[in-house]
This record gives C-alpha cells, sequence and structure tokens, in this order.
C-alpha cells in the first residue's frame, strides 16, 4: 500500500478548496490539530469546509472522487433516517477511508456558522481563509479535552453505577447469558477508568486528555494497574468472564479506597455489601468448581 504523504493530501485538500468558490475558508480539528499527539500515518484528516450554500455538493456525491478511490464512505447525517421533502442540514459530513489507506472525514458546514463554529473546539487550525473571516485565534490546543475534576457526587455516581452493573453481570453468568453478561461487564469496565482517570487527574493535575474511549489511559496510571486492566478482557467463557469480574471489583475497590481519604470523597457503605452479594451468587453458580478463583482470593475480594 503506497499512502499518499501528509503533504500530498493537504495539498489535495487546499488545491480543491482554492479552485472552488462555494469553498472560502479551510480548518482542520482533531489529533492532526493537536500539538500534544505524536503523529503517525494512521491519523485521520478531519477537515472543515465552510461553504456559501450546500445544496449543490449535497446534490451528487461525484464532487468527492477528486480525493481518490475510496474502499467505504459513511454519511452519518442521514444514516438511519428517510429524509423528507424539502430537509435541509445544519452540517453534512463525509468520512471516506481511501484505496492508500489515508482517511479523510469532511464537513460541510454553511458560512454564516464561521462565527460560532470558532468557538466550539480548542483543537482549531485554519488552513485557509480566501476572505480574511478569521480573526486572531489562540493556538491549536486539547484543553477542551482534558479530563474534569469530579466532584463529590460524581465520585458516589460512579461507585453507584459499578456496584449496580456488578449485580447483572453475576445474575448473567449464572443464567449463561453471556452476551448480556459481557456486555454490563464492558460498562463496569467503563466506570473504572473513568476512576482511575480521576485518580490520574488528582496526582498529575487535571490538565491532560485521555483521549477517545480511554485510548491514552496507559500513558497515566502504573504499569501494575493497566496490566491488571487488561486482564479484564478476557471474556470468551463464563469462567473467564467471572474471573476477569472479580479483576474488576478488586481494582476498583482498591482505587476507591485509595482516593477517598486523600480528596474528602467516601466510599459508599454497599461497596462491601454488593462484593457479597455477587460472591454469594457465584458460590451458587454449578460451574464454581470449574472456575480457578481460590476460596482465599475470593474471601480477599470479598
Amino acid at each position: 500500500m503506497n499512502m499518499r504523504t501528509e503533504k500530498e493530501m493537504f495539498d489535495m485538500i487546499l488545491e480543491f478548496a482554492h479552485q472552488d468558490e462555494r469553498v472560502r475558508v479551510v480548518a482542520m480539528n482533531g489529533s492532526r490539530a493537536n500539538p500534544n499527539i505524536h503523529p503517525d500515518q494512521y491519523q485521520d484528516f478531519d477537515i472543515v469546509y465552510l461553504v456559501t450554500e450546500m445544496d449543490s455538493f449535497l446534490g451528487d456525491d461525484r464532487w468527492l472522487d477528486v480525493f481518490g478511490s475510496r474502499i467505504i464512505m459513511q454519511k452519518p447525517d442521514i444514516m438511519g433516517i428517510t429524509q423528507p421533502v424539502g430537509f435541509s442540514f445544519s452540517s453534512f459530513a463525509y468520512l471516506m477511508l481511501f484505496e492508500d489507506g489515508n482517511r479523510i472525514d469532511l464537513t460541510l458546514l454553511p458560512l454564516e456558522k464561521l462565527a460560532s463554529y470558532l468557538k466550539e473546539d480548542s483543537l482549531l487550525q485554519i488552513l485557509l481563509d480566501k476572505d480574511g473571516r478569521v480573526p486572531a485565534l489562540p493556538q491549536s490546543n486539547d484543553k477542551d479535552y482534558w479530563i474534569k475534576r469530579p466532584t463529590p457526587g460524581m465520585f458516589d455516581d460512579c461507585c453507584n453505577e459499578f456496584w449496580w452493573l456488578s449485580t447483572y453481570v453475576a445474575k448473567g453468568l449464572v443464567r449463561r447469558q453471556i452476551p448480556y453478561a459481557n456486555a454490563h461487564l464492558n460498562l463496569m469496565r467503563n466506570e473504572l477508568m473513568q476512576m482511575l482517570s480521576w485518580q490520574a487527574g488528582f496526582e498529575q493535575g487535571f490538565n491532560f486528555n485521555i483521549g477517545k474511549d480511554y485510548k491514552y489511559l496507559q500513558n497515566h496510571i502504573l504499569e501494575s494497574d493497566w496490566a491488571q486492566l487488561l486482564c479484564t478482557w478476557r471474556m470468551d467463557s463464563p469462567e473467564h468472564t467471572w474471573q476477569s469480574m472479580f479483576e474488576v471489583c478488586d481494582l476498583f475497590h482498591r482505587i476507591t479506597a485509595e482516593m477517598a481519604p486523600k480528596f474528602s470523597f467516601l466510599v459508599p457503605d454497599y461497596d462491601q455489601a454488593i462484593r457479597k452479594y455477587v460472591i454469594s451468587i457465584f458460590k451458587s453458580n454449578e460451574l464454581q468448581s470449574s472456575i480457578n478463583i481460590s476460596s482465599q482470593t475470593l474471601e480477599h475480594k470479598g
């Protein structure tokens, strides 16, 4: 696969804009506008064309062919809906993956929305301004994506949701409803990763971006915690899902117990009660004898 270079891609994106009178401003968001991200060849080109009108673009997709041969394209603004007669869009996106491996997420935005668009995202670079419409802007940064300092209420809500979900996982496993159990374990893990990111924020300062779906979490937590977290994606059998859930519960319990006294949070009193309840369901499971979780481990986690 011979990928076009970054320069070739930008030259092509800007050449189209220069040649088309409807395009007046070209902007870029996303990771390529983020100075804190180490660049690589798989980054998307998140491009916005601010245009004088949109209907002529939307009527025929052939204008997109100038960007290259596509493997697949999504148009999320019309996926799953039937377009009513006379329906107009406030913006319209084309997500395009090309045969050479490059990807452009191209959004059309009416030019009259320029002022509001410039305020929406701290990750913003202006690539072309034909008419001098764009005022001086701060340097592009990811401040809008920094993790937020939790309040005591947010901490309690995270704990509540985590332990509430654990009951669904346990009951799903006893009933051999594996997709159901695994789906709820995934939700538990999301609450755990939220808690881990808060812990990192309290220790390092709430001035970094953890990334979509916690993709940069590894950079901000202990290697041992990361290793334990990775183990919890083993869910290819009831036995492994039980084991993964106990690992998730153990890590969550430890992190919350460490955080609470340092930052004046309260670990909810149902923590231990729910853990005992889940273990009681596990012990009633007919497959318990085949699951490699020792009584000592269960006692520790309970």
